[in-house]
């Protein structure tokens, strides 16, 4: 299904836009007279040049012009630049109170984004089912439906997002990170504020996985089946393969639970990693190059995160780690797509209690910000978004400018799994079908499982495609040239 003979006698179903995901994409069916899908593709029709446009920008820059990627994961790009730029300043190890408030601030990034995105975008398909009528399947009707569990998913992003406020500046877009360390420690006050709600916000996301475990157990065989894929998984894990989101080392498994790598140092992901094109779409698609590029791509993300590490690290989370993987009877790594929800909000739990520990630390008043070095040719910067594995590669020269970045974000990894999902989507519930928006809403309750974050993903492909139309002063066509992507230009004859 991965590419259609004879495209052009098949019946085309574009759904477009996807609804209910961050940034610009769709999705294009092929369908032929026998209403079997011929070819399921996700395509991203946005661009972002972030890459190329901040060469030549000061590399103190970074951290703030490069969260602009994004407004919904804006920490997560935050915190990978400036830990790059720690490596570009030659500093091997910030201060504890940089270190804890810069974590701090990823678990408060963390628990907002996974609260928006279950309760805001997905838990109107979870909860009203995905045949519900469009006018009520959205976070409105679960507003009328669920007042209770709407206004816990609103305080929880909210609680989050005055983390974020208190250690960067603002909730969206913060200064807070610089290269070398932080650029200032919390006060009493701070601390005050935010003990104020913690116990209310364990409580809260305690019940969101209690929410999560008796939605799936409601309809198990759905749950489990539903554009069920096998991968391979990718995350961080620490030292001694601890749940990890802000520091730490690469490990993949198999999708027998085998190990493939581990312990990789974020120096050497070129060793490991490699990015494949494709024409149509400004997407890349990553593999392990040890597997090439047919076996070798792989998950990231909350499930990947729980079906790699040893412990979460914290006592509650950990339980319902425990309980996630117990149900998985043959003892290998949970791949059930729809999985990813109760992963996500065991991650919640996680860093809720992580703040609240977190909050009792005297480190955060202290008032050693930063570490000095010596500038560097290189630096590197990997954190765990919420949505997966964040690679941030930077090179500049001795004036302090950057020469070359290259950012391979979370959904980027999840790129070709995404398209395998929603192949299998294709496969389980489309073929054979009038194609309804019910039915065509399974292909979009697919894609938003792995909560993509598509602004944030995008890349150009050699030259971007490009039209230049030539109008006279009545608006009428002159001329039009017309570049493709493999870069050839083309003059096409103009229909009167």
């Amino acid at each position: 299904m991965e590419t259609a003979k004879n495209p052009e006698k098949l019946k085309r179903i574009a759904i477009d836009p996807l609804t209910r995901v961050e940034g610009h994409g769709k999705v294009t069916l092929l369908q032929d007279e026998n209403l079997q899908i011929q070819q399921a593709r996700l395509h991203i029709s946005e661009f972002r040049g972030f890459e190329k446009f901040i060469q030549g920008r000061p590399y103190w820059e970074l951290p703030v012009v490069v969260q602009r990627l994004c407004g919904i994961c804006p920490v997560s790009h935050h915190l990978a630049a400036a830990k790059a730029c720690d490596q570009l300043l030659g500093i091997k190890q910030i201060t504890p109170t940089a270190e804890k408030i810069r974590r701090l601030m990823h678990y408060g990034q963390t628990l907002q984004s996974h609260a928006l995105h279950f309760f805001h975008l997905c838990s109107p398909d979870l909860l009203f089912g995905y045949d519900d009528e469009v006018r009520h399947r959205n976070i409105v009707g679960v507003l009328e439906d669920y007042p209770d569990i709407a206004r816990q998913g609103i305080m929880l992003r909210k609680f989050g997002q005055e983390i974020i406020r208190i250690t960067s500046g603002k909730r969206v877009h913060g200064t807070g990170a610089i290269p070398g360390g932080i650029n200032k420690s919390l006060t009493k006050d701070d601390i005050a504020y935010l003990q104020k709600d913690i116990k209310q916000i364990l409580q809260w996301a305690e019940q969101a996985v209690t929410l999560i475990c008796r939605i799936s157990s409601q309809q198990p065989d759905y749950h489990n089946d539903f554009a069920s894929i096998q991968s391979n998984m990718l995350s961080l894990v620490g030292h001694q393969g601890e749940f990890e989101i802000y520091d730490g080392q690469l490990r993949a498994i198999d999708a027998d639970g085998q190990t493939i790598f581990d312990h990789v140092a974020v120096e050497n992901y070129q060793q490991i990693l490699r990015e494949q094109v494709k024409s149509w779409s400004y997407m890349k698609f990553p593999f392990i190059e040890s597997l090439g590029a047919e076996n070798g791509w792989y998950r990231v993300g909350p499930l990947a995160r729980i079906n790699n590490c040893s412990t979460m690290g914290t006592e509650k989370a950990e339980l319902q780690r425990q309980l996630m993987l117990n149900e998985n009877r043959q003892g290998k790594p949970v791949q059930a797509l729809l999985a990813y929800h109760r992963a996500r909000l065991i991650e919640l739990l996680h860093c809720a209690e992580s703040i609240e520990t977190l909050l009792q630390d005297q480190d955060l008043l202290k008032d050693d910000l930063l570490e000095q070095g010596d500038l560097q040719e290189e630096g590197f910067g990997i954190i765990e978004a919420p949505r997966g594995t964040l690679i941030h590669h930077y090179k500049m020269n001795p004036d302090g400018l950057v020469t070359k970045a290259n950012l391979i974000v979370s959904t980027t990894h999840n790129n070709q799994a995404m398209n395998e999902s929603i192949r299998q989507v294709a496969r389980q519930h489309l073929n054979g079908h009038e194609l309804t928006e019910p039915l065509l809403n399974q292909v979009e309750v697919a894609i938003r499982a792995y909560d993509p974050c598509l602004s944030c993903a995008t890349h150009a492909i050699g030259q971007m495609p490009l039209q230049i139309d030539l109008l006279d002063s009545q608006g009428q066509l002159q001329d039009r040239l017309q570049r493709s992507v493999s870069g050839k230009i083309e003059r096409p004859a103009i229909n009167d």
